[in-house]
């Protein structure tokens, strides 16, 4: 994936790139990418560069030389960086307020802006006055390596690490860990200092191998980091590569559809018995927290007493959809989609009979959104389609604009081509309790009876 889609740039914006573990080959890759799709692109830095690392620009130049010469540099290279002086091996930004002065007179699609310093260091907290973000920055990008892991938390390794240890009760020359990774990316005083109110957030962590336990480590870290409804997604991978982002880790949640009459069981069939004790509900709310689905909300209808009382005793949160006895399941879906955050970037939708759903089968839909393969997901066994679907937000409008009597499914419908389907080997999928000879059958096949 390319670092435009994974961080989510759109043309107009400013991006200020803060934080360490790569800031400057993050700026220069994603240049040359945005350059390659015919964008206009300038670049400065408000914090200083290495004075090699300009000969990695396509153009330099002062502001000196006029806008003129800007505009034309723009014509020839497509992507421009503008800086003030070369002094002892560091190359030094123009002063703050000409970022304003470059928005207002240079026809170039983005700016990127280095805005922080770390000297060369994978992994920092920032000191008084750092980092240095433009007041018009749209886009923050905090960055990290999770090179850092394992390395002693001491100045020789970590930027600042003063700072976390006075924050955190750290201690020093301890081995860096991943949720410390996490906190200090997600502090407002620390990883999210200084970052404009009204700013996008998106995270990159850096340096991440494609394949093996790092990436599990990193995976770990960014779905720590949005616990912070300030971030809206984190990119993991390597700048450097020629698709630099494995996957986007965005906050997503998972609606348990559980309105349900069941008429044909004779009795809720969400609060049959199922395993451990459990009842089929509670057993589905596991498999999600087995996923580390953080965020989880029950649709409740028939029995709505008893069916709160099962998700409260997990810290999960409710919604009553009045309409469940004539609404089908696009009302409650709507119900849910409706009371979601605002932060929330994706909408798994679950059928609270799904007994036999697994936690591979959910983080395989998952997986397959956050590696950018569709903006809608859904699992497929012996070329048949079934659930959890994934719905991305942008698609929630249209299906909270459904009519009556229509369902989820022509949405998908109407944007087939954004459908990704993921192959799965459990039948899970495909399987939900509708009456006695189904609830026999599935425990059957999980070895229940």
């Amino acid at each position: 994936m390319k670092l435009q889609q994974a961080l989510g740039i759109v043309r107009g914006d400013v991006v200020s790139f803060i934080g360490a573990g790569g800031k400057t080959s993050a700026l220069i890759n994603l240049g040359h990418e945005l350059v390659a799709q015919g964008w206009r692109v300038a670049a400065t830095t408000t914090s200083g560069i290495a004075a090699d690392e300009l000969e990695l620009m396509p153009w330099a130049l002062t502001p000196g030389e006029g806008r003129g010469m800007l505009s034309l540099a723009l014509d020839e290279a497509g992507m421009v960086f503008i800086y003030d002086r070369i002094r002892g091996g560091r190359v030094s930004g123009p002063p703050p307020e000409f970022v304003s002065a470059l928005l207002d007179s240079v026809d170039s699609d983005v700016l990127l802006v280095e805005a922080d310093d770390a000297e060369g260091l994978p992994f920092k907290a920032p000191c008084a006055g750092q980092p240095r973000i433009p007041p018009e920055t749209s886009l923050v990008v905090p960055m990290a390596s999770v090179s850092v892991l394992g390395q002693p938390l001491d100045n020789a390794h970590v930027y600042n690490p003063q700072a976390m240890m006075a924050r955190y009760g750290f201690n020093e020359g301890q081995r860096v860990k991943s949720p410390w990774v996490a906190q200090v990316m997600r502090d407002p005083r620390l990883g999210l200092a200084r970052v404009p109110d009204r700013a996008r957030v998106a995270v990159l962590l850096n340096q991440v191998r494609a394949q093996g336990i790092q990436r599990a480590r990193a995976r770990l870290i960014a779905r720590l980091i949005l616990r912070a409804p300030r971030v809206e997604r984190v990119a993991i991978g390597s700048v450097r590569g020629s698709d630099p982002v494995h996957e986007v880790q965005r906050p997503v949640a998972a609606i348990i559809l559980a309105a349900g009459l069941s008429s044909r069981m004779g009795q809720p069939k969400m609060l049959l018995p199922w395993a451990e004790d459990s009842t089929i509900l509670e057993h589905v709310i596991m498999q999600l927290l087995l996923a580390r689905v953080s965020h989880i909300l029950v649709v409740t209808g028939h029995c709505a007493a008893e069916t709160g009382r099962l998700a409260r005793k997990f810290a999960v949160n409710t919604v009553h959809n009045p309409r469940h006895a004539t609404g089908e399941i696009l009302s409650s879906l709507k119900a849910g989609l409706a009371s979601l955050p605002a932060h929330i970037g994706g909408a798994l939708v679950l059928l609270g009979d799904q007994p036999r759903i697994t936690p591979r089968v959910i983080n395989q839909v998952l997986m397959a959104w956050a590696e950018g393969r569709g903006g809608i997901v859904a699992p497929v066994h012996a070329g048949r389609r079934g659930h959890p679907i994934l719905f991305e937000r942008r698609y929630w409008q249209d299906v909270l604009e459904l009519p009556e009597g229509a369902a989820p499914r022509e949405v998908l419908r109407r944007h087939r081509p954004d459908l990704a389907l993921v192959e799965v080997a459990n039948d899970c999928v495909l399987s939900d309790v509708d009456t006695p000879d189904d609830y026999r059958r599935e425990r059957r096949l999980a070895g229940l009876s």
